[in-house]
């Protein structure tokens, strides 16, 4: 009974700030200007289809190249003693005590740089304000989010597990494919939803690095809001967001009860 009653300001506080929010998306979302029940504000999403396509693909793109670069440097930092391992986590997080905001001014601005550069060695390849810069942008702002749940699985494995594989004559190719990659997939599940959730909804990195054509679907959804004061459709795209990534971690959730009975 006293747990019970230890966990109700977090009831109330879930209520008032994620239940509440999400029912006043989906009111919006089937109502109209008036107040009456409407399907029309979602069936215009399909006008943003192009959009809503360049989010998810963009943020595909970024996770992967996040996943890859982030168990590469999870795997480092756990070869290292724990004094380099401290300096390592520090380098990591250091950017992420900057803003935001900040951050992406600053990538921004690096690219515009070598964009000059580029321009006076006589080269006309376009880097800043493109759908490469955004890639890059997700990737800078989102690798730590990758690295830090893979370095915490690869700090749990047990040394004499991977011992014994070697023992048993295996590689380090095949006690990396049988061993540590199956025990790690936890961190690594958890890394793609932290890197895939936020970079398919964001708007200030495609505003600030992609320029107007290639804006993503958290762009729209702040249009709707701010700029063309529609709300409805705002909560429309929402919405839809909204089932998009919680069926994304339906699959995660699956894939990892699987990889678990996998290894049992």
């Amino acid at each position: 009974m006293k747990k019970k009653l230890i966990a109700v300001p977090y009831y109330i506080w879930a209520l008032i700030f994620i239940v509440v929010p999400l029912l006043m998306i989906a009111y919006c979302a089937f109502t109209d200007a008036g107040g009456s029940f409407t399907t029309a504000n979602i069936l215009q999403i399909g006008k943003y289809g192009t959009v809503l396509i360049r989010s998810v693909v963009y943020a595909l793109i970024a996770t992967a190249c996040c996943l890859v670069l982030g168990y590469y440097l999870a795997y480092i930092m756990a070869q290292q003693s724990e004094r380099t391992k401290t300096l390592l986590m520090i380098l990591l997080m250091l950017p992420m005590w900057i803003n935001f905001v900040l951050r992406t001014q600053a990538m921004q601005d690096i690219l515009d740089l070598i964009q000059s550069w580029l321009k006076n060695a006589g080269f006309s390849l376009q880097v800043s304000n493109t759908g490469f810069a955004v890639v890059l942008g997700l990737i800078y702002n989102y690798l730590p989010f990758m690295v830090l749940p893979i370095y915490t699985s690869l700090e749990k494995l047990d040394p004499k597990v991977i011992e014994a594989a070697e023992d048993l004559g295996a590689n380090r190719l095949r006690v990396f494919q049988k061993v540590i990659l199956p025990l790690t997939m936890p961190g690594v599940g958890s890394g793609i939803i932290m890197v895939f959730v936020p970079t398919i909804s964001t708007f200030v990195i495609s505003e600030k690095l992609g320029g107007a054509k290639y804006n993503l679907i958290g762009n729209v959804i702040q249009e709707q809001f701010l700029t063309v004061y529609n709300p409805n459709v705002g909560a429309a795209i929402s919405l839809v967001m909204l089932v998009l990534i919680l069926f994304t971690l339906v699959i995660f959730s699956f894939l990892d009860d699987e990889t678990k009975e996998g290894i049992l």
